[in-house]
Formats: structure tokens, C-alpha cells, sequence
């Protein structure tokens, strides 16, 4: 069953859309709603969401913003933006963040339902090829070679650029790729040698490397200009490439949807496949001449799973590799982390009653990933990042309620909320008694 969030800051469109799937015999479990973007975002924090349906002209967050943050928390959020104008730049922005569908009001409610419905039933299957290979018919199914023609050389660019970029064939090649950028990143995608409680044969192993691939693509091709090919040693390597004005667009945040991608990537092939896939993302650098040193560090960053085998996607800029003239110790790495996550709480204890505070934010502080963050921090402390936010704000605003005259408006407004409706339905889910009756 699936949980569906719809966000719009008119009460009157909440419910009636709401009611509208509650009645229209879908595979829902749970409807939330919201009335802005900020108790939006908590509520997919908060809860298990699969399907964001927002508007995108609201208050002090849009929806273009909440479905950005929506995606550093639960990359794998399908989003269905609904919006009052026909706006080409919205439509372009909400496309290129992977919205499925833009629906301009009045809604038909049709056509809003068929909308639904077909991204609900995209998210539970996958594509054809994968499901073939899924279905039992392993015997007869043929596996080709992704890019055979091109797999070597796309392999010796990784390994020795300038006898590739020397070479009149293989630059002939690269154009016929379209591997121009001139900005570039690695992502590789390393399969384990054991899973679901047994090792593979060589068949088994070849199936579960082109499902992946599989995978991966239909992921790539949504959003991404990008080539994915294999790589020796079970690995399955991505080039992301952009070219100069996609890269200006959006340059402060193209690491945290590298990082998106990843986990993502991990997400849909656990679900379909079972495999706990480590993937590791190297920076991003200007020209192919650089596609070595990209290689090198995607391969570093895989291997920071052996310090953290819990956790499968790994940046290398997530480590300030620089400041060690041998690769870092255990002991090191250990260091490292606890003074990451130290100075994350010091941060959010100093600024969890700011308004529109996000993960983010105090990600790049530390300078880090949002993803590796959120992961040292529940490993260090026990609880998720955004849980101990929300602990301080509400201890915080319990003193307030128990201790002052404040009203419910000022108190929410000190905490870190817009609005004390948003507050209260915070303060119950937390304490089980609204504001009110705390008070009483």
C-alpha cells in the first residue's frame, strides 16, 4: 500500500483531493496533508511517504523548494506538482527535479486520479527487461553487452586518458558517445560477492550485473546525461557529464543530487533485487583529461564501506582526504566522524529554534554530504538527526507552555515554526497531548 502526501496551502484543496483518493479504489494506505511546505517536509521526514503531491505557488516555501528537500531526505519521493499557471520555467524546474506530472488547476479529477495511478503502479514494477529476468526464465534469456563497442575504450579512459584522448579512434568514438561534458563525475556501483545468504555462480552473477545495469539506467535516463557501462572487477561504472549551461544552473547543488542519485540507485536496486550494492561518487572535474583521478576516487570512496559496512553510498569529498599523506587509519576515520557529528550538535544546539533549518544547512557546515551526515549521526548518538531537532524544539517549547503566559502562536514562533497549527500537530505527534492541554 501507498502513503500519499498532498500539500497545498488552501485547506479546500487538501480535502477534496484527499477525499478523492480515499474513494478512488487505489492501493492507498495512508493520506497526509499539509498547508505549507515546511509541515510538508516534516511530514516526510517524519513518515514512510511514496507519493508528493504539491502546489507550487505556496507561502514562504515553494513547492520547487519543498521537492528539493523532499529529495535530499527520501530521494526515491515520486512527485506530482499541481500548480494554478502554466508556467514553462515552473514546468521545465519541476521536470528537471523528476517530477511525473504537471497539473494545472481547475483539476479534472480524472485526470488528476489516471495521474496518480500510473505513477503508483511504475513504482511497484520494474521495467520490462528486469522483469523478464525476474520472472523464473533465466535459462532462455539472452544478456547482451551493454556498449560492446565502447565498454574497452570508456574502460582505458578511466585507466589512462591521454592514450585515449592521443588517439584519432578513440576521440572519434568519444564524439559518437556524445562524451563532451566538459564537467564530469564517476559513479561506480560495486555488486557483493554474497548475497541473500549464498555466493553466486558465474549465471547467476552475470544476471544480477545486468539487472543492476538495467536498473541504473532507467534511473539515469530520467534525469541525466550520462553513459553506464561494466567495469572489471563486478563493477558497474556511470559518467555523469554536463555541459556548460546545465552546470551553471544549478552548480552549489549538483554534489547533493550526485549524492541523491546514489541513494536512489542503492534504494531500487535493494528493492528489486535484494543486493546491498556500495556505490561509491567521486567530485566533479572539468575535462576528460581528469577521468583517472575521477575513477580513483569513486574507487576510494567504495572502499570507505569497510569502515562503515552498514552504509552503502559513499562521496569521496565526504573526507578531507588531503590532510593525510597515507590513506587514513581506522582509528582516524573514527576520530573524524565523532568530531563530524560533534560539531553538528553544537550547531543545531545553537540554531534548532531557526526557522527553515534543514539537514543541508548543517551539512555544509561540516562539509559534508547530507547522506553521510544523517548516517554518523544516528550511528554516534542513536536517533536520526531531524529526530533530535525536533527534541530540542519540543523540550524547549514544553518549558514555555508549563513556565510562561506565552500563547501558542509566540511559543511555536520561538521554536522554529510558522505557524502554531503546524506546532501543535508536531507537539501531540511527540507528547501525545496538544499544547492546550499540557497548559491545562
Amino acid at each position: 500500500m501507498f502513503n500519499i502526501l498532498v500539500v497545498d496551502d488552501e485547506p479546500l484543496i487538501c480535502k477534496g483531493l484527499s477525499s478523492l483518493l480515499a474513494s478512488s479504489g487505489l492501493d492507498i494506505g495512508h493520506i497526509y496533508t499539509a498547508s505549507s511546505g515546511f509541515e510538508a517536509l516534516d511530514c516526510v521526514r517524519m513518515e514512510e511517504i511514496d507519493l508528493l503531491v504539491t502546489d507550487i505557488q505556496m507561502g514562504a516555501m515553494s513547492g520547487i523548494e519543498l521537492m528539493q528537500h523532499a529529495k535530499l531526505a527520501k530521494p526515491w519521493v515520486q512527485t506530482i506538482v499541481i500548480s494554478a499557471h502554466e508556467t514553462f520555467q515552473y514546468a521545465q524546474m519541476a521536470v528537471r527535479l523528476g517530477a511525473k506530472d504537471y497539473l494545472i488547476k481547475p483539476l479534472n479529477s480524472e485526470q488528476f486520479l489516471d495521474s496518480v495511478r500510473n505513477v503508483l503502479l511504475k513504482m511497484d514494477k520494474p521495467s520490462p527487461e528486469l522483469a523478464t529476468l525476474m520472472s523464473g526464465i533465466g535459462e532462455s534469456f539472452r544478456l547482451e553487452e551493454p556498449l560492446p563497442a565502447y565498454s574497452q575504450l570508456l574502460n582505458a579512459l578511466l585507466a589512462d586518458p591521454g592514450i585515449v584522448l592521443g588517439d584519432e579512434e578513440g576521440m572519434r568514438k568519444l564524439d559518437e558517445l556524445q562524451l563532451k561534458g566538459p564537467y564530469f563525475s564517476v559513479i561506480k556501483l560495486k555488486l557483493p560477492g554474497v548475497g541473500l545468504g549464498k555466493k553466486y555462480n558465474a549465471r547467476d552473477s552475470g544476471l544480477l550485473r545486468y539487472g543492476v545495469l538495467n536498473i541504473a539506467k532507467e534511473l539515469l535516463d530520467q534525469e541525466w546525461n550520462s553513459i553506464a557501462f561494466y567495469s572489471p572487477g563486478e563493477e558497474i561504472t556511470v559518467i555523469i557529464q554536463w555541459d556548460e549551461k546545465s552546470y551553471e544552473e544549478s552548480a552549489a547543488g549538483q554534489v547533493g543530487r550526485l549524492d541523491m542519485l546514489g541513494r536512489s540507485l542503492h534504494f531500487n536496486i535493494h528493492k528489486y533485487l535484494h543486493l546491498n550494492v556500495v556505490i561509491g561518487i567521486s567530485q566533479i572535474l572539468k575535462g576528460l583529461s581528469f577521468m583517472e583521478v575521477l575513477n580513483r576516487q569513486a574507487s576510494k570512496a567504495i572502499l570507505w564501506n569497510k569502515e562503515h559496512n552498514d552504509h552503502y553510498v559513499f562521496y569521496y569529498g565526504d573526507f578531507n582526504w588531503n590532510n593525510y599523506t597515507a590513506d587514513p587509519s581506522a582509528e582516524e576515520l573514527h576520530t573524524r566522524s565523532n568530531l563530524i557529528v560533534q560539531k553538528a550538535k553544537e550547531y543545531i544546539d545553537e540554531n534548532y529554534a531557526q526557522k527553515g533549518l534543514t539537514i543541508h544547512e548543517v551539512a555544509k557546515k561540516n562539509h559534508v554530504s547530507p547522506n553521510y551526515l544523517s548516517y554518523l549521526f544516528k550511528k554516534n548518538t542513536g536517533h536520526n538527526l531531524w529526530e533530535y531537532v525536533i527534541k530540542l524544539r519540543m523540550e524547549d517549547s514544553r518549558e514555555m507552555i508549563l513556565h510562561t503566559d506565552l500563547r501558542r502562536y509566540e511559543i511555536a514562533e520561538r521554536v522554529g515554526y510558522e505557524s502554531p497549527e503546524h506546532f501543535s500537530k508536531i507537539f501531540k505527534k511527540y507528547y501525545g497531548i496538544s499544547p492546550s492541554e499540557l497548559k491545562k
